[in-house]
Formats: C-alpha cells, structure tokens, sequence
C-alpha cells in the first residue's frame, strides 16, 4: 500500500535496501509452475534487430526466448536475496506471452507458486484499480476532475496553504499537498480493522504544500478518491470494483476484501520476512483499502495489463472508453522536467527511450511491479512475498525491469557530458542535505526526518552520489552530468535533475522517485548537518555528567572526603543532575519508540497510544522543566565561589537542555496529539 514498506523505511532510516549476499535457503531448490492453461500466441514476425544498451543486440521477445531467460534469472535472484516466491507475468499484443510461478508460495508444505491461481499481495500497485474505477466515473459524468473534491464528500478537506481547493486531478497525480499518514498503516487484527469511512474520517494529515505544487505520495489522498467512487456509484467499494472491473476481466481469483473472502484463502500466499525463517507472517490488513489491499493471481493482473494497453479493451469487454483510457496514461504533470512524470494515476518509468507508465507496490512482506511499455504493447509484473535478506524485494524487481528492458527493448546510452570544470561547479552546487517531499511533518513522528535525511554527495571523478540509492551490490550509484543539471547514472539507466534558482538548487530528484517525490534543502533551523551532531553533543554531556555523579562520590568516599558543597549550591548541584537525566532520558525514550515502530508497523496501529500520550505529558514536563532547573544553577554557580571549570560545565549543561528542549518542541515532542 502506498509504497508501505517504502515509505517506513525512507522516513525511519533513509535507506533503499540492497540485496544481500548469495546464501542457499533451507528449504531446497525452488520450483516453477507454468501456466495450467497458457494463452497461445503466435510469433510476429522479427524485425532487424536495433542495439540494446552498450551495443547488445535486442532479443526478440518470444515465449521460448523469455522463459529461458527467466528461468535463469528468477531462481537465482529468490535463492540469494533469500525470498520465498514470486510470480512473473509478460503480456504482448493482447494475448499472455507468458506467466510463471518461481519458488513456495507456503514453505513449509512446499506449496509452489501457480500463476494462475495464487493470490499476492500487489500493495500500492492496487492504487490502479481505484485510479480506473475514478476515471470510469469521469467517463460517466459522475466526476470532474478539476472540481473542488469536497463537492463529493460528506466531510470537508480544509483549506491547505494558499487557500486553493484539492482536485481530483491533484490526487491522482500525488500533489493534494498532504503530508505522510503512517498511523493504522497496516495491521493483523481483524477486530481493529475500520471501514474506509471511519478510517478517513477518524483524522485528516495536515497539507503542508499548496495544492497542485509539490509531488508527495499519498495514501490518504488515494483512499479519498476511493471514498468518492463509493458515493458517486452509490456501491461499497469493494462490490464496484468486482461489477466494473473484475467481472469484465474475468478477474475470478483478485479481491480487495479483507479478510480474504473464504473461497480464496486456499489460494493465498503466505508472506515473509526472509524465506529461511520459514515464519509465515499473518495476513495483512490495510484500512485505507483503495490505497493498498488488493489481493490478486498473476494470471488476472495480465488481463488488466491487457485492457490498458488496449485502450479499456480485453476480449471483447471494455473497462474504459479508448480516449479515457489515452487520457488516464497520456496526460502528465510536469513538476520537474525532463525526469519521469506523474500520469493520472500511472507513473512514467521511462526507459531506452521508450515510454513506459507503472506503479509499485509494498506491504511489509509482498512487494510487486508493473509495467507497460505503452508503444511496444508489452506488459511485465512480478511479485515477490518476502522482503528478503537486505530488502532484496526492492533489487530483485528493479534488475529485473532494467535487465528485460535492455534484452528484449533495448536504446542507446547517452553519450554527452558537461566539461569538467563545470561538472566539479555544479557537484559542488547540488551537494548538501536535503528534505523528502513525503514526509511527516506536523507530528511526533517527524523525528524520523532527522534520522533519515538525504545527502548529495560529490565524488573524486567528477560523479555525484545519493546517499540513500545504492546498488545491487550495496555501492553507492553514481551519476554523470550529460547537460547543464541532468545526471545520467553510470552504467545505468536513471537520471537526476534539479531545478535551479537563483544560483542555488531548489528541487532535484532521481527518475525512480520524481513522479511522486522530491527533495529541497533542508530548512536552516532544523538542518540535519548541525542539529544531529548538537544533539548528539547535548546528550553527551548530560550523560557524562550523570555517569560522573556516583564516580565522584565513590572517590569522595574512599578518600574519605567531606562533599564539597551545603545550602543552596548542594540542592543546585543535586537537582541539575536529575533534571539532566529526564530530558536526557525523554529524549532517548522519544528516539527508541519511534526506531521501535518503524521496525514493527503494526505498532503503528494505536497500541502505543498509552505510552505516546505519556511521553508527551511527562516528556514536556521533563526537558522544559529541565531548561528551568539548569538555568537556575548556572546563577547559583555563577554567583557562588566555584571553579571556572563548574562554571563552564554549568554552562554546557544549560546550553545542552536548551539543545534538547528545542528539538522536543520542533518535532512536536512537547505537544498534544498521537495522530501521525
């Protein structure tokens, strides 16, 4: 769902996890199952073979060819990166050119994969589903979309920044202007499940972008446009999808009911962590549904691939009308020119040149892509149930995409570059730390913002790196600049391109991220690049001053020394020591608990409320209290015939709760609320 997984992982650590290295899982060797009723198709004829990148010959993509191919790639890539299973679906000029099943859909009964009938779990790639049932509502007049969308709810968005409403087509693009929503995320427990109207009603994020401005991915925003299909049809939204989609398709094995419908659960892979453990992990629910809770076989994600490739048409049934099919993938809003775009729903993926419209996909253990090649008439989606060793989910489809691209649908590679000088200028210029434009921003949960920000970074040859992209192998990726502020990766096939204003770089992002997401410098009274190591620093000297606090009574003692200080200066000294502990220690506490759910998201589902609403009462108490106790002892210091060292220490200490104290009311530590 909205890029689940993703979206915890870049707004808990930053990082795109690589894949692991190859280690054999201990289950045995992974079986395939090839369709148990493939769709033939005939071979067109070849045309003359055009250079794939690096000069490679493009492959004609028959049956024969791919499944060779595949049968090669798929095993190898689930053994070493440690995942269960996968489903691998190719569609080609209307018909299945091929759909296989790779690896256990259930480890322990060594159940294998069956394309055709067993359930995964596509996550955000179900957003799809719901972007078609909005635009056949357009198609049908029932929706406009460039109307006010509270025109059809019965509660209110309100007014975000610069007063402007929010539109369909600023939903379906990403750019409501809504901050991320991780609360009830995803969960295991039916009995706490919400309909989609309780769950959006029961808080709306805040806009922090006027609408239409800045790409920031959406579940919330997404599950709203859900919520619109229900009223306008005046059907659940489940049922609507099942009418208008899934019958017409013939899509008798995909469901967005939760828990899964009894006739489907035989069919339902189990998901994973790591295929080793041979844990199977409970079935995920996702509240905001039209997001993210789809369940569906490969065999009927190809029919839906095969309907938009042909324009809303598969045999003979029509889902859309063809200039409502044209419209939903061809019309683009451009936020950052020239990298990929944000369709109306779809998201280019651009690649050798061609045009390519996808959506992914992350639960915490199924992770899924699709894509369409919309002038070749392919189709390629897969789907894995485990997150692997070091996320190799994430590796494992994107060297999946790049390598079918560059065999069967191959372009040429850049060859221009800037000169050097003006490379080594514009490294310079771009380097630096920056934001994520999907992020939380007014909640407790925005500390994860300063854990995780995003780094430039110039490199000796005149590339630039990205501290949270890496490689297959784990290496940083590289990129050249080609034109002034476009950068083309080494060896690969991603751009990164900035905008420029004023001499300074004011937005960039990479082609994977850009449709749905960019990155600004981080604002200067919460840059990562002086309040971490000012934290850092703070918690520092209040721990060393508490550790200190024994160790020299144990030295007073054994010395048989009288202590040094009565009155007022002792209560001072006394006091300061445990006002250094509780905002030390709240801060520690605020820093563990967010770690703690973002490591497990279904804490993220109100079982931690108890202990939120505690940290915020006892925690404000604690480092704005903390501020107070250690002013007050910087004056009786000061005033009092002590060292100057006590009194230097007495200053840190200060300047040290100061420190924390300003980042518990930034990050909305010391507050009310535990919605985020």
């Amino acid at each position: 769902m909205g890029r689940l997984r993703t979206a915890a992982a870049l707004l808990a650590a930053g990082l795109l996890s690589a894949l692991g290295a190859q280690a054999a899982p201990k289950f045995g060797p992974a079986p395939s199952v090839t369709p148990s009723a493939p769709t033939p198709l005939s071979s067109p004829p070849v045309a003359p073979a055009p250079l794939g990148v690096g000069g490679d010959v493009a492959r004609p993509l028959t049956a024969p060819d791919l499944e060779a191919w595949l049968d090669g790639f798929m095993p190898y890539a689930l053994e070493s990166g440690d995942v269960a299973g996968a489903v691998v679906v190719v569609v080609k000029d209307g018909q299945t050119l091929l759909q296989k099943g790779y690896g256990y859909s259930d480890v322990a009964k060594r159940t294998p994969v069956d394309p055709a009938t067993t359930l995964f779990r596509p996550g955000s790639t179900s957003k799809l589903f719901t972007w078609t049932a909005v635009m056949q509502q357009v198609e049908r007049g029932k929706v406009n979309l460039d109307a006010d969308i509270n025109t059809y709810l019965d509660f209110k968005m309100p007014p975000g920044p610069g007063g402007k409403p929010i539109t369909m087509r600023d939903v379906m693009t990403h750019t409501a202007g809504f901050e991320e929503a991780v609360k009830g995320l995803i969960d295991d427990d039916p009995t706490r499940l919400k309909t989609l109207e309780q769950a959006l009603k029961s808080w709306t994020p805040t806009r922090i972008y006027p609408a239409g401005t800045t790409p920031a991915y959406s579940n919330y925003a997404t599950a709203l446009a859900g919520y619109v299909v229900q009223r306008v049809s005046g059907q659940d939204f489940d049922s609507y999808i099942e009418q208008n989609i899934f019958r017409p398709l013939g899509m008798t094995h995909a469901t967005f009911r939760q828990p899964l419908p009894a006739n489907l659960v035989p069919f339902m892979s189990k998901g994973y962590n790591r295929a080793s453990s041979g844990e199977a992990k409970p079935f995920e629910l996702i509240p905001l549904a039209p997001a993210g809770a789809m369940s569906a076989s490969g065999q009927d994600m190809a029919a839906f691939m095969i309907a938009h490739l042909q324009d809303g048409e598969y045999r003979g049934q029509r889902i859309l009308a063809p200039e409502t099919a044209r419209m939903m993938h061809d019309t683009t809003r451009t936020l950052l020119p020239p990298l990929n775009r944000m369709a109306l729903g779809f998201y280019e993926q651009n690649v050798n040149g061609r045009r390519v419209i996808s959506h992914g996909g992350d639960t915490q253990w199924f992770h899924t892509e699709l894509y369409l090649y919309l002038d070749d008439n392919v189709g390629l989606y897969v789907s894995v149930n485990s997150e692997g060793r070091e996320g190799a989910a994430g590796p494992i489809r994107m060297a999946l995409f790049r390598e079918f691209s560059n065999r069967y649908l191959p372009g040429p590679n850049p060859t221009a570059q800037v000169d050097a000088k003006t490379a080594a200028e514009h490294a310079k210029m771009i380097a630096g730390t920056y934001d994520n434009s999907r992020r939380v921003e007014t909640s407790l949960v925005s500390l994860a913002n300063l854990l995780g920000a995003t780094k430039i970074v110039p490199n000796k040859d005149g590339t630039i790196s990205v501290s949270i992209w890496r490689n297959g192998s784990g290496a940083l990726r590289k990129y050249r600049e080609i034109t002034p502020f476009l950068w083309y990766e080494v060896g690969g096939d991603s751009r990164l391109g900035a905008v420029v204003e004023g001499g300074k770089v004011v937005r960039w992002s990479i082609d994977e991220f850009s449709p749905f997401m960019v990155f600004t410098p981080e604002h200067p009274a919460k840059a990562s690049s002086w309040l971490v190591p000012a934290v850092g620093a703070s918690l520092a000297i209040l721990l060393l001053t508490l550790v200190l606090w024994p160790v020299t009574a144990i030295v007073r003692w054994r010395m048989g020394a009288p202590f040094p200080l009565a009155g007022q200066e002792r209560r001072a000294y006394r006091l300061v020591r445990i006002a250094a502990l509780a905002s030390a220690g709240t801060i520690l506490a605020w820093f563990g608990t967010v770690m703690a759910m973002f490591a497990d998201l279904t804490l993220l589902n109100g079982g931690l409320d108890p202990v939120l609403w505690l940290l915020h009462i006892v925690g404000s108490i604690a480092v704005l209290g903390a501020v107070l106790v250690a002013g007050w002892n910087v004056w009786v210091v000061w005033r009092g015939q002590r060292s100057w060292f006590a009194k230097l220490w007495s200053a840190l200490i200060l300047i040290s709760t100061v420190i924390l104290a300003y980042l518990a009311v930034a990050y909305h530590l010391v507050g009310w609320g535990v919605n985020f």
